[in-house]
């Protein structure tokens, strides 16, 4: 949802009723995860998606049902081919959806929201999809403040706890409750969907490869940094706007940098009195992906260099390298896609191969997809 949440804010500030329609379940292979959203307001304006193009349509009526009654709406597409003309999915998957009108009195919360998120401040909105709770009752939860209710205090309390956590980690899905927090299946149903800030994609050596590479990362989503000890190549000019460029010994800063299991790290300096170090420094610390450019000859000589340095075979399993994936790539811009692929495929456990040459769901389901 954060793509969309610039044209929510501005109706909400308004004070122009929108329905919002958020994915709230998935099974099987579907286009879109928990917290993918579609929102129709003013003027018959639609933007996001649910399904990719599949029920965008019944959602579009749905939404303006729910703006009328104010009444939320829980309700769940799967797979048609018995009548062409009737909505459903294509992939033979299933979602659910939860439709909610969004006002000012329905939910005094989404302003602070919609500024936390926009500021990159970390917040979880909880919400009742369905049992004996008001569905659609949000309840915002941030690591040092909670907002709403969602019908009783103890319910409050065990959401407000395992919100935190789910913050902690950047994962969205459905929870369950007894009516006043208890850990029970069989009751209230509440969707937790975490907005942590945008993860982090650290690039070292400014080189032309670098401009391509920050370019796709701030493409993807990521928060980039460009970092080189050498002040003639590591200027902002030099790299997208919004790209932060730092100088400094890659090394050193890293050192001083916190990193977590989503933060991607592309070394592309290959040189091994700025490369060894820092690899060093990378593999002591969690990342979602380390990855090195180089020759074969290049990388055979760095992991000798980070044996000598302690490591163990498995430490180095960890390395990326070569970096990227075997597009037979040539240009800057044509690697940043070998490596965006490679990293997106780490992400979802993809293969990389040729989808004419796999089976099965194009969409395996994860349980943390991200936010």
């Amino acid at each position: 949802m954060r793509e969309i949440l610039p044209a929510l804010d501005r109706w909400y500030a308004a004070g122009s009723p929108f329905g919002l329609a958020t994915v709230v379940g998935v099974s099987r292979s579907t286009p879109r995860d928990p917290g993918a959203a579609m929102a129709v307001g003013p003027g018959d304006e639609a933007v996001g998606s649910v399904s990719g193009g599949c029920v965008e349509g019944a959602v579009f009526e749905l939404a303006q049902e729910v703006v009328e009654s104010g009444e939320a709406r829980l309700e769940t597409f799967g797979y048609s081919d018995e009548d062409a003309f009737t909505v459903g999915l294509t992939c033979g998957g299933e979602i659910t959806l939860l439709v909610r009108r969004v006002t000012r009195d329905d939910d005094p919360t989404f302003g602070a929201v919609a500024e936390s998120v926009s500021a990159g401040r970390p917040v979880t909105v909880a919400t009742v999809v369905d049992g004996p709770a008001p569905r659609g009752a949000t309840l915002a939860v941030w690591p040092d403040e909670v907002a709403g209710s969602l019908g009783s205090t103890g319910l409050d309390a065990a959401v407000t706890a395992d919100a935190r956590g789910e913050l902690a980690q950047g994962a969205t899905g459905q929870r369950h409750y007894g009516p006043d927090g208890e850990r029970r299946e069989d009751a209230v149903s509440v969707f937790l969907h975490s907005f942590a800030p945008p993860p982090r994609m650290l690039v070292f050596g400014a080189i032309d490869y670098a401009d391509a590479v920050a370019r796709i990362g701030d493409f993807l989503g990521y928060r980039v940094t460009v970092c080189d000890a050498r002040p003639v190549f590591a200027t902002p000019k030099r790299f997208p706007a919004g790209v932060e460029v730092v100088v400094d010994w890659p090394h050193r800063y890293l050192s001083g940098t916190a990193t977590d299991s989503r933060t991607v790290i592309c070394v592309l300096t290959h040189d091994p009195k700025f490369d060894v170090p820092l690899l060093a420094e990378a593999l002591r610390r969690p990342a979602a992906y380390i990855g090195a450019m180089g020759s074969r000859g290049t990388h055979d000589d760095r992991m000798k260099r980070l044996v000598d340095e302690g490591f163990s075979e498995s430490e180095l399993s960890r390395l990326r390298s070569p970096v990227g994936l075997d597009l037979g790539a040539r240009t800057p811009e044509e690697v940043a896609v070998s490596v965006a692929a490679e990293i997106v495929a780490l992400r979802w456990g993809g293969s990389g191969a040729p989808l004419t040459a796999t089976g099965g769901a194009i969409h395996p389901r994860r349980l943390d997809p991200p936010a």
